[in-house]
């Protein structure tokens, strides 16, 4: 089995679910009473949201290239950044290592496609949202065209993940925001939302709505799985 290297931490309440995910699927796959290889390096997020704020996304990058160094150097076979918005600077990240970094758009995609899905919607960070280091991975690689909500929604998506996700707060109020969104995505054509941060499947599952969900930690976390197994 392959050793997996995480990098955590942002927020550390989706790096939970990151944990349980990898080491059942592992469970699930080889059995008995096995479990993940895994090396956790978990940040501060305080220091990331405060350089998130003002844009320092290069300070960012060799933050976490620092991290990935050092999983690499302990053992790990590929990285896996347990987040979305961080993987504006996933290039960075890897760009002195010899090992894999195992994209969580790429394993969305991957699922998306198998699904013969064209158009999706998109949840998540302004970062995420607003940039194009997601949707334009999402269009070049697999032909998926993205849409996101309206700066109103995003401003109530974004403040949900922050104010209340992060510090593992689950409001039923903020949950009826989002299904609103989601629906309005389906209104112009999305064949389905991807759920696109990591906190926000802490908030909505697929029993709260009729419209498909793509849960990228899920996604992630099980594309890591096989990574690890194969």
């Amino acid at each position: 089995m392959k050793t997996l290297g995480l990098i955590g931490g942002m927020s550390w309440e989706s790096t939970v679910s990151y944990y349980q995910m990898i080491n059942r699927g592992v469970n699930a796959k080889l059995g008995g009473f096995h479990s993940a290889k895994l090396l956790l390096s978990s940040v501060d997020f305080a220091v990331i949201e405060q350089l998130q704020r003002a844009g320092d996304w290069n300070q960012m990058a060799e933050l976490l290239n620092n991290e990935a160094q050092v999983l690499s150097q302990a053992g790990a076979d590929a990285i896996v950044i347990c987040t979305n918005t961080m993987h504006k600077v996933a290039d960075d990240v890897v760009k002195d290592l010899s090992i894999p970094l195992l994209h969580i758009a790429d394993a969305t995609g991957t699922s998306l496609a198998a699904n013969k899905v064209k158009k999706v919607g998109l949840l998540g960070t302004q970062f995420t949202m607003e940039q194009t280091f997601y949707t334009e991975r999402l269009k070049s690689r697999f032909g998926i065209e993205v849409v996101v909500p309206s700066k109103h929604e995003r401003e109530i998506v974004h403040r949900i993940i922050y104010e209340q996700l992060c510090k593992g707060v689950i409001c039923t109020q903020s949950r009826s925001a989002y299904i609103e969104i989601i629906d309005n995505l389906a209104s112009v054509g999305a064949e389905g939302v991807i759920l696109g941060c990591t906190e926000i499947a802490l908030l909505v599952q697929q029993l709260h709505t009729n419209v498909q969900l793509y849960d990228t930690t899920a996604l992630h976390a099980a594309a890591a799985v096989d990574f690890a197994t194969g």
